[in-house]
């Protein structure tokens, strides 16, 4: 009786330690589960800390080179050039044009996507069991919380800190500079046939006021188009055009020198058109700081102190064309909310 009595005790020992085993290792299993919500609210679950990445578009790969997990990306689209490292990614299409199969032979365990990837390729990728999760900032504060996002993604959520702080403190220092200037008006343009200018709900608008300028096409909603009658009535004191891309034709810079009816533009009758790498301001990722630092000098009556070098004139050196149609794309369907 004794006996039984013992082997019933060492049984009931023997299972609570059992269960107490499950149920630690579903613990530990559901602890390394990341959950996350990416900018279209979409909810997505994934295994644990990101080792193979694709990503799909320029603006992902930089951010994941920045905060040190470009070892990880095994594909990246056709445009993503920066940095110089990145051109080495075996490519998986177009931003829009992404080959599903390439991405599935792959076998990433993260898809980071973007606002321009169709909703056809997301919704395959997921019935596929590939986890997407995408990006779509619409203003500076979005830029920096998605580079935390990543930072999470990838386990580096240090040095994804370490980035937006350098960040903050270098806008936080522009904008300190020009509490009390004198704001310029200022015109952004990236295409000259029709004239495409950034609106209001831009982040190239935000960082336009940042710089310590007014943005005279700020009533336009984001991306849209301005008549040359109305770019001449607007009247801006600076002009900022976007180059890039090696889209062919007459660039806009060029246009905008040359155009006999722009002669009486402010900007243009005092030497203050300027060129900005469309890249660096395009796209919403760690470089949008350098963009507003180069703005800020194009901007300011003493570019001297900024720290950053005097943008120079493109028209005399430069054969690369505008950031054309796709960056107009881009930006007018950031704030789309659906892929």
């Amino acid at each position: 009786m004794n006996t039984n009595r013992r082997d019933i005790c060492t049984l009931t020992v023997l299972t609570l330690a059992f269960i107490a085993a499950l149920a630690f290792s579903a613990f530990a299993v559901s602890a390394e589960m990341l959950k996350v919500t990416d900018d279209f609210g979409r909810n997505v679950t994934l295994p644990g800390v990101s080792e193979r990445i694709i990503s799909l578009s320029p603006t992902n790969t930089e951010i994941l080179f920045a905060i040190g997990a470009g070892d990880r990306v095994i594909g990246a689209t056709d445009y993503c050039n920066y940095p110089a490292e990145a051109e080495e990614i075996t490519r998986v299409g177009g931003v829009s044009t992404v080959s599903i199969e390439k991405v599935v032979a792959s076998e990433p365990d993260l898809v980071l996507g973007c606002a321009l990837n169709s909703k056809e390729t997301v919704e395959r990728l997921t019935e596929l069991n590939v986890a997407v999760v995408s990006l779509n900032p619409v203003n500076i504060q979005e830029i920096q919380d998605d580079i935390m996002l990543v930072g999470r993604l990838t386990g580096k959520e240090e040095n994804a800190t370490a980035l937006v702080t350098d960040m903050a403190q270098r806008l936080e220092a522009i904008k300190a500079r020009t509490v009390d200037v004198k704001r310029p008006k200022v015109a952004h343009i990236t295409w000259h046939d029709p004239l495409w200018v950034a609106g209001g709900g831009t982040v190239q608008d935000e960082l336009i006021e940042l710089a310590g300028g007014d943005n005279v096409f700020s009533d336009k909603k984001e991306w849209d188009t301005a008549s040359l009658e109305e770019f001449i009535d607007r009247n801006p004191d600076v002009i900022i055009v976007s180059i890039g891309h090696g889209v062919a034709g007459m660039q806009p810079y060029d246009y905008i020198l040359q155009e006999e009816r722009l002669k009486v533009v402010n900007a243009v009758k005092n030497g203050r058109v300027y060129t900005i790498d469309a890249d660096i301001a395009s796209r919403a990722g760690p470089r949008i700081a350098n963009a507003t630092e180069i703005v800020y000098a194009c901007l300011s009556e003493s570019v001297g102190d900024t720290g950053t070098p005097t943008p120079e004139p493109a028209g005399f050196e430069a054969v690369l064309a505008v950031a054309g149609l796709l960056t107009v794309l881009y930006f007018s369907r950031r704030k789309t909310k659906r892929v």
